[in-house]
């Protein structure tokens, strides 16, 4: 773990080494992807079923087991515990309300000349989502990617999960059941992404994938982008906690490891403007450790990539904060929305010393799929907008084509498109 000072001298340089840390490329990662891309594309079910004894140790009769019956996912709904499943159906029903805020609808604009203009906004047809389910199994994944594209009207969603050894949380299959998937199939890494982006006889290809995955499947991701649409890019989970003070040590010593247990290279930043409470968060961070079922994923989380900084005041916390972009950004301050407006760059913020950020990550409603590595300066969370396509619509009217046609004609000239401009001028009266 890295102590920083802003008032140091080389603070500058430990900064930007810090926040600008990135993966670097495995050519050995993208050479097996593009592998195993090929061999799906080329081989189909029979290509699947040998990844999945490969690589899950399960090995399935034919092809039609790869599939998850839509039975299994309710029986699992069905089994969990009363308070489990009310709690996955709040959060659900969370989640679904506030996405719902997200629609937009089709417009259309008619013109002094009458040229009627607009946008037409339509769901995607069918979407995948990938589900992680290695070294843990996220049954929020499935609500938060599912949910927003039910939302949007998208006609059918596929799921892909991993199931080593052939054992799957049953969580993840009830999350299925309430978000109301529609086909569920038991495939997981880069060969998942491969059977989404290019079908195969048991798995339909998809308008667009989305959902985190390890760096097979974000490199598969990258890889098929363009035969298909893609979320993003998921980094290593993230999380800054800028405080004033007023938040119990302990309680902030929680929340920067709720993102170092994910894994070995997830990062958690705090900083404040008040040294003894630094002091504070360092000592309960410590104590946590020695308390975490993770504790050794996040004890090497925490010591590669965690940060205690302290800043001159809260302005130039803000003016850090806005450089790191941080996926999560929590304001555990008395008056947050004093801060707020100067926060230009976050994936989520969460306001004030109640506000932890479990609560965005399980039910509280925004998207807990959220850009990291410092794509927040250009990037925006999952939502509703991700799962719609949008046509522009163009209407001339006959003066209006004749007003537009000259126009177009000599732009046209001047770019040296003479078919271009014979065609606009076509539609000109004055022209023929």
């Amino acid at each position: 773990m890295k102590r920083l000072d802003t008032r140091q001298a080389d603070f500058t340089a430990a900064f930007a080494a810090l926040h600008g840390w990135e993966a670097s490329g495995d050519h050995s990662v993208e050479e097996r992807v593009r592998e195993i891309l090929q061999a799906v594309r080329q081989h189909g079910d029979a290509a699947l079923l040998d990844y999945t004894a490969r690589f899950d140790r399960l090995r399935l009769a034919d092809a039609s087991a790869l599939e998850i019956s839509l039975d299994d996912c309710h029986a699992a709904l069905e089994a969990l515990p009363a308070s489990g499943r009310a709690a996955l159906e709040a959060a659900a029903e969370r989640i679904r309300s506030y996405h719902q805020q997200q629609r937009s609808e089709s417009w259309e604009i008619t013109d002094a000349a009458g040229n009627r203009l607009g946008q037409r906004i339509l769901p995607l047809r069918r979407v995948g989502i990938y589900v992680p389910g290695g070294k843990a199994a996220y049954p929020s994944s499935v609500l938060m990617n599912a949910l927003p594209a039910k939302v949007a009207g998208v006609e059918e969603i596929i799921m892909t999960v991993p199931t080593p050894d052939g054992e799957i949380n049953p969580w993840v299959l009830a999350a299925a059941a309430v978000a109301g998937v529609q086909r569920v199939f038991r495939i997981g890494g880069a060969q998942a992404v491969a059977a989404l982006a290019y079908g195969t006889a048991a798995v339909p290809a998809v308008d667009k994938i989305v959902g985190p995955g390890n760096i097979y499947v974000a490199t598969a991701k990258r890889m098929v982008f363009g035969k298909v649409g893609i979320d993003m890019i998921a980094g290593p989970s993230e999380i800054l906690v800028l405080s004033d003070g007023s938040a119990p040590a302990e309680w902030l010593a929680w929340d920067l490891l709720s993102q170092a247990e994910h894994d070995e290279i997830a990062q958690s930043i705090f900083i404040t403007w008040d040294a003894a409470h630094l002091e504070a968060v360092a000592a309960a961070v410590e104590q946590a450790l020695t308390e975490l079922d993770r504790a050794p994923i996040a004890r090497q989380s925490w010591g590669n990539r965690g940060a205690l900084i302290l800043a001159r005041d809260a302005a130039e916390a803000c003016a850090l904060a806005n450089q790191v972009a941080p996926e999560h950004l929590e304001l555990a301050v008395q008056e947050p929305r004093t801060l707020l407006p100067q926060i230009e760059n976050a994936g989520a913020i969460f306001l004030g010393i109640h506000t932890c950020e479990a609560l965005g990550d399980y039910v509280a409603g925004p998207n807990h799929v959220l850009p990291t590595g410092g794509s927040a300066r250009f990037s925006s969370p999952l939502g509703v907008y991700d799962f719609v396509k949008r046509s522009s619509l163009i209407e001339a009217s006959a003066a209006g084509a004749q007003e537009l046609g000259r126009l177009a004609e000599t732009l046209a000239t001047a770019e040296g498109l003479s078919a271009h401009a014979r065609s606009a001028a076509a539609r000109c009266k004055d022209s023929r």
